[in-house]
């Protein structure tokens, strides 16, 4: 039945997770603490990985979050229909890339974006030792460095939604982000920088312009 991409999981394809439907209407609030990008605490109580991913499995199966049914990509290029049940994986993966988007900058989460995507690769190839992923492997170490603080979810109805996030290496400035009063932002230093960032696209326009002034002549 479940080689059929069209036919919906039965609900006995499931073990660890509840039916979204068939779970509890209210909410179940977790907050995971991190360290150098790796969680090691739930709910304030210091948890290793393995006790965490036990915890957050039942926790996340109690509220149906988990369920993925998805059409990959075998090794061979084969199209394969799979169906997981992962909420551990998916709390903790929402969870750290909250934190991520916290304490990084623009440039290390756009370069982080494509590595992931090969790790997981790699990961799935059986490629876990190769020097290309050792490598990465180092590089994801020198990033997480600043990825500490303190991530809360709320788990309801087969969704685990990040509420709140807070970080000693939060990037994030009340002041340069709010829109009210206590804005500290100059902005007398628009101007000159919108002029600068535009400047490529005027020349553009004004090339165009010239050569069509150049063919009417």
């Amino acid at each position: 039945m479940l080689e059929d991409p069209w036919i919906e999981p039965p609900e006995d394809a499931y073990e660890w997770t509840t039916s979204p439907e068939s779970s509890p209407d209210t909410p179940l609030y977790i907050e995971v603490d991190f360290e150098g990008g790796v969680p090691v605490a739930l709910d304030g109580e210091s948890l290793g990985f393995v006790d965490m991913i036990v915890r957050l499995n039942e926790f996340g199966g109690k509220n149906g979050v988990g369920r993925i049914d998805v059409v990959e990509d075998r090794l061979v290029g084969i199209k394969s229909r799979e169906i997981y049940e992962a909420p551990a994986a998916v709390i903790l993966i929402k969870a750290h890339q909250d934190l991520e988007r916290l304490t990084l900058t623009r440039e290390a989460l756009a370069g982080k974006r494509p590595i992931e995507q090969r790790v997981a690769e790699m990961a799935y190839e059986g490629l876990w030792f190769s020097p290309l992923n050792q490598a990465f492997v180092e590089f994801n170490r020198t990033l997480q460095q600043r990825v500490d603080g303190t991530v809360r979810l709320k788990l309801y109805k087969g969704n685990a939604t990040v509420v709140g996030r807070r970080s000693t290496n939060s990037l994030y400035d009340m002041g340069l982000a709010t829109y009210d009063k206590a804005d500290v932002f100059d902005h007398s230093a628009a101007e000159g920088f919108i002029r600068l960032w535009g400047l490529p696209l005027r020349v553009w326009a004004q090339s165009g312009k010239d050569a069509r002034k150049g063919k009417q002549q």
